[in-house]
């Protein structure tokens, strides 16, 4: 999922949150930033905005289906964080060039608020694939506010991530026990390499008599190897219905012959997924 148009859309989107004055004030910095290539400017006009704009949450009336406006209703995108990726959006589209580097060091400077709508975002700015770095930097936190920012419902891992750093993003989030559920694009992303990590993990986990999130065997379908298909004999023996599950849907979608021998020893279970009975869907929400 990659948005295009994205200022304008984001403009229409203030227009009908912002008084005629606060819109006024933020269309005349623009065209002074942009005309003036005026670096002070910018950081004034970015700090000043917490000042004028409220941080209240966006409230759109759709009269049709809009993905824009879906993804920020989904991310309950605020006016103050609209208003911050507007600004932005707008000089980068004038002279790219010359504000890159201005936008990425505000990116560097921010506190963690203000980071978190950098990367809930970022999707959303011109040349987005520029700031690549800045979202794999926020990988290495502990802070679960500032990690889901990049993972949660958010398109730009799946655009712009290579394996590893998918990779990476994935067992993180397993690990720091997010909701895996609200990471987009699991199935298109799902690679050979992924598929022994979780193995690997899950083996860690057993090890130590821990529990493994059912969701967290979803990218493993298509690569079951002997290991994995041990793997999936241990889920579908499992007391736990949700590993059952779990290990049902491997099995069937991975079309492997293994796997669906496997899964014929559970009739119960085989015809549960035949019917879309169980989905990844309905075993997160257990």
């Amino acid at each position: 999922m990659e948005f295009t148009n994205s200022a304008r859309n984001l403009e229409i989107v203030l227009q009908q949150h912002l008084d005629s004055a606060t819109s006024s004030w933020l269309q005349e910095k623009i065209e002074l930033i942009c005309n003036t290539t005026s670096t002070k400017d910018l950081y004034l006009t970015y700090s000043l905005l917490a000042s004028k704009v409220a941080a209240t949450e966006v409230n759109i009336v759709q009269l049709e289906e809009n993905p824009f406006i879906n993804y920020l209703t989904g991310q309950k995108a605020t006016i103050l964080e609209v208003a911050r990726i507007y600004l932005l959006s707008k000089v980068l589209e004038t002279n790219a060039t010359f504000f890159e580097p201005k936008v990425a060091n505000i990116i560097q400077v921010a506190d963690t608020g203000e980071l978190i709508t950098f990367l809930k975002y970022l999707i959303l700015l011109p040349n987005a694939e520029n700031y690549k770095q800045v979202a794999v930097e926020a990988l290495r936190t502990n802070i679960a506010t500032v990690f889901d920012a990049i993972s949660a419902r958010n398109p730009y891992p799946a655009v712009y991530f290579n394996d590893q750093q998918w990779n990476q993003m994935y067992l993180k989030a397993a690990f720091m026990e997010r909701d895996l559920s609200t990471i987009l694009k699991v199935d298109d992303r799902a690679n050979k390499d992924l598929a022994r990590i979780i193995s690997d993990y899950a083996h860690e986990r057993w090890a130590a008599s821990r529990t493994i999130d059912p969701l967290f065997w979803r990218p493993v379908a298509h690569f079951l190897d002997e290991t994995l298909l041990d793997d999936m004999q241990r889920l579908l023996a499992s007391d736990d219905s949700a590993e059952n599950k779990a290990g049902s849907l491997c099995c069937f979608r991975s079309k492997n012959d293994g796997a669906l021998e496997i899964l014929n020893k559970y009739p119960d279970r085989l015809k549960e997924v035949e019917t879309g009975i169980v989905t990844w869907e309905t075993i997160k929400n257990e």
